[in-house]
Parts: C-alpha cells; sequence; structure tokens
C-alpha cells in the first residue's frame, strides 16, 4: 500500500474555499474540480469498522456525497476521476499534543518555530486540526492561525495553546517563570483575550498557580491541560484540571516521600515499581474518570528514546528510522537527531515501562476514560510533525 494519504471532505473544503485567495500555494492541490471521484480506495472511516477496499467516493463542492463499491458506484458524468488504486482514504486526524516548534539542542535546551514547514507537513500527513498544547512563539501561533483560516495559507485547523505555565526550576529558558497565583491569572486571561482556548501547566507549577489557572480559565469556558510533575495526577483531578499529558509517563504521585509542590526524582523509577492493578493505580484511574479528566497519550515521543519528562535521553534504542522523516528534516537537524538516537541507552527496564504505560492507558479506557493522541515533537528530535501521528 501506497503511504500517500487522502483526506476526507475537510481538506477538499480547505482546497475549495481558500486557494482561489493563494495562486502561490496550488502546487501542493492535485485537483480543485467541482466534482471528484476517488476511486479503487481502501476507506477506513474511523468508526473501528473493518476497512473496506475497492471503493469509490464522490466529493462535491466539498463534501462526501457517497462512499460505495467502485463496480456499483454512480460516478457523475461531470466528475474529475482520479484513479487511487494503492492508497488509502480516512477522516483527517486531529492532533491533541501538536507543538509548532522543534529541538534545537544546546545546553539548556531550545527550541525554534517551525511555521513554515509544519503547519505543511501536518496537513500533508493527514493531520487536519490541531491542537498546539503549548507554545514557545505564541504570537506566531496566533497570526499562523488566522493566516490558515483566511485562506493565505496551507495548514490544519488550530487550536492554539497560550505559553506554557511554569514554576521555578524549568529545563529551558524558552518557558516564563510564573511568579504565583497573580501573576497565572494574569497570564489566563491576557492570552485568552489574544485568542487561545487553552492553558497548558508544567512540570514545576504550584498547586495554587495551577488553581489559580483553572479558576479563570473555566470562568472563559476555556480548557486547562498539564505536563505535570510537581503535583500528582489525583491532586490535579481535585483541583479542576481538564486534561493531563503523556499518560502514565508524568505521574510522580508514586514516588515515596514525594513532596507538596515539588518535582521530584525517581518518577520513572517509581513506575517501574507500581503495578497498574493494583488499589494505587486504580484508585487514579477511578478517580480521572470520575473527574471527567483526559488523558493524551504520547507514545512515540518515548518509543524514540526523546522522553520529555526525564531529558535523559534514556529509551527504546530499537525504534524505528523511517527514511521518509530523514528526508524532509535539514542537513542540521538529521545530524543532531541521529547522534542524539546513537546515545539512547539500550536499557531493557524502558522498554517494560514503555508497555506499563500503554497498559495503564488501556486500563483507562476500559474504565470509561477519554483518552487523546498527540506526537510531541520534542524530545531527541526524531518525531516530527505529521509523522509521528501518523505511528
Amino acid at each position: 500500500m501506497k503511504s500517500t494519504l487522502c483526506i476526507l471532505s475537510l481538506l477538499f473544503c480547505c482546497f475549495f474555499n481558500s486557494f482561489a485567495q493563494a495562486p502561490a500555494d496550488r502546487q501542493f492541490i492535485r485537483t480543485d474540480a467541482r466534482i471528484v471521484a476517488l476511486t479503487h480506495v481502501r476507506v477506513i472511516d474511523g468508526t473501528g469498522a473493518t476497512p473496506k477496499d475497492d471503493q469509490t467516493i464522490v466529493i462535491s463542492e466539498g463534501k462526501i456525497q457517497s462512499v460505495e463499491p467502485t463496480a456499483s458506484a454512480k460516478i457523475p458524468a461531470n466528475a474529475q476521476t482520479l484513479d487511487l488504486n494503492g492508497y488509502t482514504v480516512l477522516p483527517g486526524l486531529v492532533g491533541m499534543h501538536n507543538h509548532m516548534f522543534f529541538p534545537m539542542g544546546g545546553s539548556p535546551p531550545m527550541y525554534s518555530n517551525m511555521g513554515i514547514s509544519f503547519p505543511r507537513l501536518y496537513l500533508a500527513l493527514g493531520v487536519t486540526t490541531i491542537r498546539t498544547t503549548g507554545s514557545v512563539a505564541p504570537y506566531s501561533d496566533l497570526e499562523i492561525k488566522k493566516l490558515i483560516d483566511a485562506g493565505r495559507m496551507i495548514g490544519p485547523k488550530m487550536h492554539i495553546t497560550a505559553p506554557y505555565l511554569e514554576g521555578r526550576g524549568s529545563f529551558t529558558p524558552v518557558m516564563h517563570t510564573l511568579t504565583g497565583p497573580d501573576d497565572a491569572r494574569r497570564m489566563v486571561n491576557y492570552w485568552a483575550d489574544l485568542g487561545a482556548t487553552s492553558f497548558k501547566a508544567y512540570m514545576n507549577i504550584s498547586r495554587a498557580e495551577l488553581r489559580a489557572v483553572v479558576e479563570e480559565a473555566h470562568k472563559r469556558g476555556l480548557k486547562v491541560t498539564g505536563h505535570l510533575c510537581s503535583i500528582g495526577f489525583r491532586e490535579a483531578a481535585e483541583i479542576g484540571i481538564d486534561n493531563l499529558e503523556h499518560g502514565l509517563f508524568a505521574d510522580s504521585e508514586f514516588v515515596p516521600n514525594k513532596q507538596p509542590d515539588q518535582c521530584p526524582q525517581g518518577v520513572s523509577a517509581s513506575l517501574r515499581q507500581l503495578d497498574i492493578n493494583g488499589p494505587a493505580a486504580q484508585e487514579t484511574i477511578r478517580t480521572l474518570v470520575s473527574k471527567n479528566v483526559a488523558i493524551t497519550s504520547t507514545l512515540p515521543v518515548f518509543e524514540a528514546g526523546g522522553a520529555p519528562l526525564a531529558q535523559s535521553g534514556i529509551g527504546a534504542s530499537s525504534a524505528l528510522l523511517n527514511q521518509r522523516v530523514l528526508n524532509v528534516m535539514s542537513t542540521d537537524a538529521r545530524v543532531r537527531y541521529l547522534q542524539a538516537r546513537a546515545r539512547v541507552s539500550p536499557e531493557a527496564n524502558f522498554v517494560a515501562l514503555l508497555r506499563k504505560a500503554m497498559e495503564f492507558e488501556r486500563a483507562f479506557v476500559k474504565a470509561g476514560g477519554l483518552l487523546i493522541a498527540g506526537l510531541d515533537p520534542t524530545g531527541n528530535g526524531g518525531i516530527v510533525a505529521g509523522f509521528g501521528d501518523l505511528r
């Protein structure tokens, strides 16, 4: 099967509604006919149903009119027909942890905004909607969203998350350090006024600051997520957080003698000892489900050995090398990634932890929890926009 994806009506709507205003971007459009028939495609409809082979999809004015077996499909006489034998059609993916930035390396680590390449890559790989889930260049993210919405730039529909809400002790200087609850409230209201629709608490935020963030965001009907460490998952759920990032990897509440408002050492060690079927883990799952707290799975960044939680570089050294990913990297980015990947420790315990995190996510869903997904293009630089979503 060819790996190229044909995305359904959302992408075609983008084409029809936008690109008459942006002729320079017509290089990305295969057809702009009003009626298009995609023949001989494999269809994955997103419901969990078995994929259907050799289907024909008729699209008119950006909307799907029919999906039928090619042998019996009725194709309008004025349709432009594309024979896509060997291709798969599926609904646009929604990336729920999809930054617009990428690691540059260095110590302390720095990050650069990828305002040209990432919107194109997300869309090209089938990601038609993203939540940025933390920003290092928030003004750029907001302006890029406006350009895409106006049809002046190609890219996915964007939901902008404000800059990180981080306490003292950040590992990177690209984040503002909160000075207390009042500063947290100011940040929420300032960025909400500018158009941010969600907020992300980070690893060293205090409980008082998180409470202020949640209160201010909820007053405006906006959501709060978190990549936490100083606060455990159950604590965050009781405060009222809406979403928790990275699944089990970011939960520090199982560290013995954890101190309030402090990101402890030994998070991974505590998780290795955790029994997912034991009372402590099950109580966490029950709390999250009862409080309607969603979990974002970001398995690709951990599989690749770029665990953002510990910044340790320890990971699954056997993670797949995708030549298509390497091909879209600049020379500098490719060299940095390959060097970082070569330093990944082949630690069997990490693979066991990765599997435990997957087990936790399955148990959370089985208990009625809402699991969402995103790639998190950070870590050691091997998780590139779009490709990580497909992984």
